[in-house]
């Protein structure tokens, strides 16, 4: 639906609803081939806000430094759920010099050292669990049994969060993504999350270990960060690291079993995985509706339309990695394709912190799939696999399959 507000721009509803598999939303993929910088209203916050989708403006919005996250704070700016996710003084809602503060403590989480030890644990991780779903036998449901451990094993090994304390973690998760949960109910989980964090960080303070809340720690008693900075750079990374990488990973198996020629390739010769999992991610849409908007410092033209100071932006990834000016066929999954980055974690200063980990855990899960289960097919007709209704980012409930 839309109407006509202040006599300006139309502005149009979106409704954004949970979908099977990796159907696209039939509204931002409209609005990229006619209308790319549109004005919308969501379910949640208040008025309406400029929605982006063609590649090149989504790259520009993501780089201005005139398009600022820190102004959202206190703002109930038109989003797809009813409170925001990102907590106010944290490293998503931060503008340099802030931002680029807190980056540069957590780059050297993600240097060559401490990757190359995380591969080598995912990779014996990712082992022990096929062979423990292999030994229990088909059918399995392998994001139950090997994607969801995985992710979690290598989040809170990088975090030093307790092994024990996951299931209460899950729980914050569950709440915080999930698109029912009320204002109340979701600043009530934040402040859970945020004492649990700062408590395990006075921990680490006193017993430190190779883990990046010790870092953080180290760093909060130096002065370069405040607990309120700590808390939430724990939180982001802990969330993506559960949810987002679990869903995506999954979502990528099944995808690859509905495509069996391709997936044939891709097991003829491995070496094509890196470039077949950036085609994944491309290709795979990876949430529901949208994530942090920018509110502009000045008026900014974004594809031949001003931006006017004040105004919210969101932008919409997966519409950009959809942008037919910059991908041949861009709605036909191609596992060979060669064409411009994608955007699946962002562009500029905010671009993903934990890409580099992320694309690491699809590398590793894929490339032991393949090797581990030769035969491996779903158990059920892919119309029948049930996917998350509700919640922020999308995959599959279960993914039943059988070898």
């Amino acid at each position: 639906m839309s109407s006509p507000e202040n006599h300006g721009p139309v502005v149009h509803d979106w409704a954004v609803t949970a979908l099977p598999g990796t159907a696209f939303d039939p509204f931002p993929h409209r609005l990229l081939r006619e209308e790319p910088v549109a004005r919308v209203r969501l379910a949640h916050g208040e008025g309406h806000a400029w929605l982006v989708t063609r590649y090149e403006d989504v790259r520009r919005v993501a780089s201005d430094p005139r398009l600022s996250r820190a102004l959202t704070v206190g703002r109930p700016i038109t989003s797809t759920t009813p409170h925001t996710l990102a907590p106010a003084g944290g490293v998503g809602r931060a503008d340099p010099p802030d931002h680029t503060r807190l980056r540069k403590l957590i780059a050297p989480t993600f240097g060559r050292r401490r990757m190359t030890a995380l591969r080598e644990h995912t990779r014996r991780e990712a082992d022990r669990l096929a062979l423990r779903t292999l030994d229990a036998g088909p059918p399995a449901d392998l994001a139950e049994t090997f994607v969801g451990p995985l992710a979690a094993s290598v989040i809170v090994g990088l975090l030093g969060v307790p092994a024990a304390d996951l299931d209460r973690v899950e729980r914050w998760r569950a709440g915080l993504l999930s698109h029912d949960t009320t204002l109340p109910e979701g600043e009530s989980v934040k402040k859970e999350i945020a004492g649990y964090f700062a408590d395990l960080a006075r921990h680490r303070a006193r017993h430190p270990g190779d883990d990046l809340v010790s870092e953080l720690a180290a760093a909060r008693a130096a002065g370069g960060i405040s607990t309120p900075e700590l808390v939430s750079m724990s939180v982001m990374l802990t969330l993506n690291g559960l949810d987002a990488v679990r869903n995506i990973v999954a979502t990528m198996v099944y995808v690859l079993l509905v495509h069996p020629e391709q997936t044939a390739k891709l097991r003829a010769d491995p070496d094509r995985l890196p470039r077949a999992v950036d085609e994944l991610l491309r290709y795979i849409p990876q949430r529901n509706g949208v994530g942090m908007p920018r509110v502009a410092t000045a008026d900014v033209e974004i594809g031949g339309v001003t931006v006017r100071e004040g105004e919210a932006v969101h932008v919409f990834y997966p519409a950009a990695n959809r942008d037919p000016a910059v991908y041949t066929d861009p709605d036909r999954l191609d596992l060979d394709r060669d064409e411009a980055p994608h955007l699946a974690f962002g562009a500029g200063a905010h671009y993903c912190a934990g890409a580099q980990l992320a694309r690491m855990e699809a590398e590793v899960m894929l490339s032991t799939v393949l090797a581990r289960f030769p035969g491996l097919a779903l158990a059920t007709d892919p119309e029948s696999v049930g996917w998350r209704r509700g919640s922020v980012n999308r995959g599959p409930v279960a993914l039943p399959v059988t070898w």
